[in-house]
């Protein structure tokens, strides 16, 4: 019909030409009679009365010619896609008799038998089979047979009319499917079942038995053992032998750590339909670090190891993970959630980040594209050199703590040695001393803590407050060991020999080093991002971002604070809120980095301090004290707030006026000097940047006013006694 309406088109003009030609001749010879007709001009195609003239026949001929032509045309081309439907509907109607008698790989790849024609190079279309992903979007598989019939019609003529010329080509791509059927027919039958597995994606493998329940089992048993560490490949089935991974998610989270999971919260919160996927190298989902080192320490449960439960100083008991694993959904689920959700892939190690092309590559070569993107790697523990330097059998006997395995393994090896020394006088080494002293006596154990500084925290701590600090540490079996330099560590007798500068020499059986924290920044190098040279990190702005799609929070993000310049820090509250920040920017918000975050150290349940803004004992500092009571504990604060984490930005509490007790004080020191509680104001300028509230709970917002303030205050005494600490 196409060439007929061509032919018509090219031929209408001349027609109409011609026809015009003829009448104005016709009237001319009315008109002059008498003239002889021979002075018309040749071109003229009909001049004479009878209308003989030769053109007016070819041109009759020419016009006839096309007319039957097409109408012969368009009868074969009709007659012809008749038959071509007719052969497709037989041959769609025999595949169930095709399904009996072959393979179960036939129903997926019956649909290309429209693979019988020479076009049939659509055959690619299997592949992505292999991947669920793309499939279960048509989940009415029963029916796709049928709207695809029309489309393979045209691309085939004859070959689909015999069941031989069908069976050829499954027979070219049956070797494919011999691999593939275990996945075919879980892809289309079951993509709405993955959601209910989701309870157990964290930490239950049975649901991939059933998942692979009726596809081939040649496959299942090979595969278990991978896809059992990570839930993720439970219900995508066992099509590939590595883990089913999204290959595209519109919010990307690179750490498992609690920015992460701060911003997957903010996401979801003002993006309720929002897509998160966050990625981790670690084993668990995300988790709080500070019980780690204070509370599950005095846990008496004999298998808190395992359930990583810890009751909080108030009493109450709670897990050490942010949320249960029912709240995340598989990976692979997360493409095809109508209202999105977060889901963690564990395990798996970003090592490249392409920042033009918007993916990053796993190690095990997957890649993965973003839309927006959060860097919250953390950081990873800092070793001494000269125990690095000391072979293979000294690292062994040595614990960089930092992790949940870190934990468990502390904790087993504590039970079951004689000594271990902790090297390190910051918060860390100090919250480990105190947890471990109090085992020393139930286990025979001695704990030994030792530091360059004078005194515990003494780079935080005013001198006078860091030395009471060492007496309270002393006070729980922990030998100090103060201005002690390493020098060399070495290995006898199954013993470790830790030789100080000064040439003292201290024996013991494990060392723990909690010398610090170097950010993670593997990253950088192939994202191009810049690492800030005097405090490490991820260089970001006031708004915690690197790149217009790419943001960094926690304790590898080095921001500007828009009150003390650009900073770092290494606490759970500023990973709470930055991570949430960052999370709200993500999804538009365009808020800077303005509230300044906390942090806080338990040395046990009875001593304890918040702090927040640049603590620094070389600054100037002015403390002011007052007798504390019994409610001036950690403890007593857990118990107020109903909290065991005191993260003012998790809880949102507001200073308020403490009510007074008739408990007896307790005897919190036997040092000369009580500093029962107080308040301890860090100077820059003359303007407090830093403060310290020991033993006082609950009043950081009327501190984050003050450095927010930026003001000089005459008389610190005066501002003191806003944080009511003289009230009984």
């Amino acid at each position: 019909m196409l060439k007929c309406r061509t032919v018509w088109k090219k031929l209408a003009p001349l027609a109409r030409a011609s026809s015009t030609v003829c009448r104005q001749n016709v009237r001319r010879t009315g008109l002059n009679n008498s003239r002889i007709p021979a002075c018309v001009p040749v071109a003229h195609m009909s001049t004479g009365p009878a209308g003989g003239g030769r053109e007016n026949q070819l041109y009759v001929l020419l016009v006839g010619a096309a007319c039957v032509g097409g109408a012969i045309y368009t009868y074969r081309t009709v007659k012809g896609d008749n038959q071509r439907y007719q052969d497709r509907i037989d041959e769609i109607s025999s595949r169930p008799y095709k399904r009996a008698t072959e393979e179960p790989a036939t129903p997926i790849q019956s649909e290309p038998p429209a693979v019988d024609a020479t076009e049939t190079e659509v055959i690619p279309e299997p592949e992505p089979e292999a991947a669920p992903s793309p499939e279960p979007q048509a989940a009415p598989s029963p029916e796709e047979p049928s709207p695809l019939a029309p489309d393979a019609a045209v691309a085939a003529p004859i070959e689909t009319t015999e069941p031989p010329p069908a069976d050829e080509p499954v027979v070219v791509a049956s070797p494919e499917e011999s691999a593939e059927p275990p996945a075919a027919p879980v892809v289309e039958e079951e993509p709405s079942p993955p959601s209910e597995p989701s309870p157990a994606e964290l930490t239950e493998p049975p649901p991939a038995p059933v998942v692979e329940s009726e596809p081939a089992a040649a496959e299942s048993p090979a595969e278990p053992t991978e896809p059992q560490p990570e839930v993720v490949a439970e219900s995508g089935g066992p099509a590939p032998a590595s883990l089913k991974v999204p290959s595209h998610t519109p919010y990307l989270l690179i750490g498992g750590g609690t920015a992460s999971f701060a911003a997957a919260r903010s996401i979801r919160a003002r993006d309720p339909g929002a897509k998160v996927l966050i990625v981790t190298d670690e084993p668990d989902p995300p988790y709080m670090r500070p019980p780690l080192s204070k509370e599950l320490w005095f846990s008496n449960d004999p298998s808190v190891t395992e359930t990583l439960r810890f009751k909080q100083w108030n009493g109450k008991e709670r897990s050490i993970y942010f949320q249960p694993p029912s709240f995340y959904i598989n990976a692979e689920e997360l493409d095809g959630a109508e209202n999105g959700g977060v889901a963690v892939l564990t395990g798996k190690k970003v090592v490249h980040m392409d920042v033009r092309g918007n993916k990053i590559k796993l190690d095990d070569d997957t890649e993965i594209s973003y839309d927006k993107c959060l860097i919250a790697t953390g950081g990873v523990p800092r070793n001494l050199q000269v125990i690095e330097r000391a072979g293979e059998e000294v690292m062994k006997k040595t614990t960089l703590f930092r992790k949940i395995e870190d934990f468990k393994s502390l904790d087993k090896v504590s039970r079951n040695i004689k000594s271990i020394t902790i090297i390190g006088g910051g918060f860390l080494g100090s919250e480990l001393a105190c947890a471990l002293g109090r085992r020393s006596t139930e286990y025979d154990l001695e704990v030994v803590q030792m530091f360059p500084e004078k005194g515990n925290m003494g780079k935080v701590l005013p001198e006078y407050l860091s030395n009471w600090t060492t007496e309270k540490v002393k006070s729980e079996g922990v030998k100090v060991i103060s201005e002690a330099l390493v020098k060399s560590v070495v290995c006898k007798d199954d013993k470790l020999e830790i030789k100080l500068k000064d040439g003292r020499l201290v024996k013991t059986d494990h060392i723990v080093a909690a010398v610090g924290l170097e950010p993670n920044v593997d990253l950088a190098k192939s994202a191009g991002l810049e690492v800030d040279s005097d405090f490490g990190g991820f260089r970001v702005n006031a708004e915690l971002q690197a790149r217009s799609n790419i943001w960094v929070a926690g304790d590898a993000a080095c921001f500007y604070d828009i009150r003390l310049g650009r900073r770092r820090v290494e606490h759970h509250d500023h990973a709470v809120v930055s991570g949430r920040l960052a999370g709200e920017n993500m999804t538009g918000a365009n808020k800077p980095y303005w509230h300044q975050s906390m942090f806080w150290s338990d040395l046990g349940p009875d001593v304890g301090y918040e702090a927040i803004g640049i603590v620094d004992s070389s600054l100037p500092t002015v403390g002011v004290f007052a007798k504390a009571t019994a409610k001036d504990t950690p403890k007593a604060a857990t118990e107020k707030s109903g909290t065991g984490i005191r993260s003012e930005s998790e809880t949102e509490d507001t200073a308020i006026s403490p009510v007074a007790s008739l408990t007896p004080a307790p005897n919190v020191g036997q040092h000369k000097d009580e500093y029962g509680k107080g308040v301890i104001f860090y100077l820059r300028d003359k303007v407090v940047v830093g403060i310290i509230l020991w033993n006082v709970f609950n009043r950081m917002p009327i501190a984050r006013k003050i450095i927010k303030d930026g003001e000089e205050h005459a008389d610190l005494n005066e501002v003191a006694k806003l944080f009511n600490i003289h009230d009984d």
